[in-house]
């Protein structure tokens, strides 16, 4: 009988076994990534991000809503900002990643479901401000396989948290969103990397 594996445990060994880390997640053998929250990701199609699962293009079109539930203090971290990031490591092509990351999405101030939450079911996350970068949904090029898109949520490192306004994750044409690289952004912000899901989408053969 296989040993039962908690379910943040289990996110720390699919982002290794996927090598997210080190594509996206840099590999640090002193503070080695731990995750703290559960991240659901849930498009309108009702296809949802497991961790490395196959999707279409056409499940993942419009903008998902995010839920997380944090594994500490439930009433501490109501107060607490988080900043959500989508990237592609694999552009054009995991084989020739020239283009990657490409930057998909970005949203900061989304905060822990209120308390009520615990009474009513509902667990998304409150969205406070507009995304700094836009929602761009899955578009990988014919032929080059299949891409990890990667959802990344960070705690934000102070309560009134925000991107200045001239920053370059503001600029959102495709050649601003290419060759970007998530670790550099958490660590020019101060961001705690808290929780990670992914899913992957085949460009068409």
């Amino acid at each position: 009988m296989m040993p039962l594996v908690d379910p943040l445990t289990a996110v720390a060994f699919a982002v290794q076994q996927a090598v997210i880390i080190p594509d996206v997640i840099p590999a640090n053998l002193k503070t080695p990534f731990t995750p703290e929250v559960l991240l659901v990701v849930r498009w309108p199609t009702e296809k949802e991000a497991m961790l490395g699962n196959t999707l279409t293009t056409s499940d993942t079109a419009d903008e998902p809503a995010v839920s997380f539930t944090p594994m500490q203090s439930f009433a501490a971290a109501t107060d607490i900002g988080y900043t959500l990031v989508m990237t592609d490591p694999d552009a054009p092509s995991r084989s020739d990643p020239k283009m990657g990351q490409w930057r998909h999405w970005v949203v900061t101030g989304l905060k822990a479901p209120a308390l009520t939450a615990l009474d009513t079911g509902d667990l998304s996350a409150r969205v406070t401000r507009a995304a700094t970068t836009p929602y761009y949904p899955p578009a990988p090029p014919r032929g080059t396989g299949p891409h990890r898109y990667v959802f990344l949520l960070y705690q934000e490192p102070s309560v009134d948290f925000i991107i200045p306004t001239h920053a370059h994750e503001y600029k959102s044409g495709s050649k601003d969103r290419a060759k970007w690289n998530v670790a550099s952004f958490a660590e020019q912000y101060g961001l705690k990397l808290v929780g990670v899901n992914y899913v992957v989408v085949r460009g068409e053969e």
